[in-house]
């Protein structure tokens, strides 16, 4: 039994306990009043199911010292077991006192039925000053499945939103749970990257060698993440994509997790999902623009015509009839903004101009958008036409006015070039030229289209999860795929940085023996297999025309044999309708060429 000084100083401790560990305590805790107990120290033993993990080591000594000179000021906590005690509360202080030198050390043993003793243990971690982030995220994940997030908080004296975050980052894989730890990784980019799923996660955590490299990381989460306040679609559109609903209610917007990014950001991390709702809103702008008459216009210059993505952008257009002209081709008015000072000041924002400065840069910028409005108010009478402006990379639009330019053959007769001209205004044999041009044409975007249905097939399944060995075509599909489109030093740095790694120290021997020293098989089926479904050529390649996409048909075929022959069957079937029309008309064509000539 304690002196009668040291029970009157222990009460007093006993006093000053949070009142939030009074109102989270159990029921039972509250009322019980145990007396105090000089217990030894031998019969006492830690909790192995402690939540708190980490205890400073110079804190410790320093509390040792202090225990040294006055003692336990404020006993443990403990409950009975068959060989003795175990700490409830208070593991620092048995630590301490070890450390110290005592034999006996003052506690209260108290009962404790089902789950109330780690949830003692979790409240009491949650009110120190230094617990560490992780262990926070846990116990609180812990608490979860017996209170809301709003009550946890409000019992913690903690926002919603700071315990919703705590939540989150409860989510990250033990591997960036270390980098937390270890004071690497910080607590904002923990949650960045626990917006991820699992497996998600640790594809990343594999791409870093086992080392901390937060730029990498902060690139790989860029790659991976979608600003929805800047998504061509409406966000509250639940009909979008039906199966997923709404992006202001999807569990993987940032804004619904605790606003991760800021108060009120929308961030996605649904790759799949946000572009997929892209390309439902691009099929929508078609349908529109059909219905209302409009000129859509991919903004596509004649140097980036061969990207994949306006290959296909434009392969979408001819399919559902609409024509396609490049900018280059176009006399395109956008509608003028009035400037404003404010405007003007941030426009040049770099420079040190003064205020008069400024003001005459507004009068012109003024003169300007008179001029501009003028043309834009009067501009079908000029001969344009309305229309929509389509960016190719975020289907983002703008309403515009568009004229196209008329081309001639040597720049001064007006006469139209064959490519030009309507079919009326032929003659029978470049009718004929016209015809078979554009049937290859309608080839082209057949198969562009039949193997992007097949592609879009395989991607939906569980393709590249497959645990078996890869096979002769789908090795020699990948081996040919990666000749093709990623030798050289810019590809290599753009499509395979995160295999080699950064090091610019390293000779590229050593490079290739670090990567094969770090090799590991099972990451390099799941990614192959990712990559093949990727690696292949949308728009004006297909299965007909590129050696790559032949090879990975063909090494499709042995998983999806069934699926792809009723895609054939109905691209074969209207091809076979249509080329009987077509070699009828040609016949009656050539006929009439003959009648002519005689």
């Amino acid at each position: 039994m304690v002196t009668q000084t040291k029970q009157r100083v222990t009460r007093k401790g006993n006093a000053k306990q949070s009142s939030k560990a009074k109102r989270l305590a159990p029921q039972k805790e509250q009322n019980s009043v145990p007396q105090i107990q000089m217990l030894e120290i031998g019969l006492v033993s830690p909790d192995p199911t402690q939540p708190r993990k980490t205890f400073d080591a110079q804190s410790l000594n320093h509390l040792a010292q202090s225990i040294a000179e006055h003692g336990v000021l404020q006993p443990i906590t403990v409950r009975k077991s068959d060989e003795g005690y175990i700490i409830v509360m208070g593991e620092r202080r048995f630590r301490a006192s070890k450390l110290a030198g005592l034999t006996t050390i003052p506690a209260m043993v108290r009962d404790y039925v089902d789950n109330e003793v780690l949830e003692v243990q979790i409240v009491e971690n949650l009110q120190r000053k230094d617990v560490e982030p992780t262990e926070e995220a846990e116990a609180i994940q812990f608490l979860l499945d017996r209170y809301e997030p709003g009550e946890i908080a409000k019992r913690l004296g903690r926002s919603e939103n700071y315990i919703r975050q705590r939540i989150k980052l409860a989510g990250l894989i033990e591997g960036f749970k270390a980098f937390v730890r270890n004071g690497e990784m910080t607590i904002s980019l923990g949650l960045a990257v626990a917006l991820f799923e699992p497996d998600e996660q640790q594809m990343m955590l594999d791409s870093l060698d086992g080392d901390f490299q937060g730029h990498r990381i902060k690139r790989m989460i860029d790659s991976r993440t979608y600003d929805l306040t800047q998504a061509c679609f409406d966000v509250t559109d639940k009909s979008l994509v039906t199966k997923v609903g709404a992006c202001t209610m999807c569990p993987f917007n940032a804004a619904n997790q605790g606003n991760l990014f800021g108060e009120g950001k929308m961030v996605c991390s649904r790759t799949s999902c946000f572009e997929n709702k892209k390309t439902k809103t691009f099929m929508q702008h078609l349908k529109r623009v059909k219905k209302e008459g409009l000129k859509l216009v991919p903004n596509i210059s004649k140097y980036w015509v061969d990207e994949e993505r306006n290959q296909w952008v434009m392969a979408q257009m001819e399919k559902v009839g609409l024509e396609v002209h490049l900018t280059n081709e176009l006399d395109i008015l956008k509608q003028p903004i009035a400037p404003t000072l404010e405007s003007i000041k941030e426009e040049h924002r770099h420079y040190e101009y003064t205020e008069v400065q400024l003001t005459e840069f507004l009068d012109k910028a003024l003169e300007s958008f008179t001029e501009e409005k003028e043309a834009w108010d009067n501009a079908m009478d000029q001969g344009f036409e309305k229309g929509i402006l389509l960016e190719t990379d975020t289907f983002l639009t703008q309403a515009i006015f568009v004229r196209v330019r008329e081309e001639t053959n040597d720049g001064s007769s007006g006469a139209k070039s064959l490519e030009k001209r309507k079919m009326s205004e032929c003659t029978p044999e470049e009718q004929i030229i016209k015809i078979n041009s554009r049937e290859l044409r309608k080839k082209q975007i057949e198969n562009n289209n039949q193997f992007k249905e097949v592609v879009d097939m395989i991607r939906e399944t569980d393709y590249i999860n497959r645990k078996k060995p890869l096979s002769t075509d789908e090795m020699v599909a990948i081996s040919i795929s990666l000749f093709e489109n990623n030798l050289g030093c810019h590809d290599q740095r753009e499509h395979f940085e995160d295999f080699l790694g950064d090091d610019c120290q390293l000779s590229r021997e050593e490079l290739v023996a670090k990567f094969k020293k770090d090799f590991k098989k099972e990451t390099l089926h799941k990614l192959l297999r990712f990559l093949l479904t990727r690696q292949v050529h949308l728009g004006e390649s297909n299965h007909t025309n590129d050696l790559t996409n032949q090879s990975f048909y063909v090494a499709m075929k042995a998983f999806y044999q069934e699926k792809i022959s009723v895609i054939e069957e109905t691209y074969a079937e209207s091809r076979q309708k249509r080329e009987a029309r077509i070699k009828e008309r040609v016949s009656v064509l050539e006929r009439q060429a003959k009648a002519n000539e005689d």
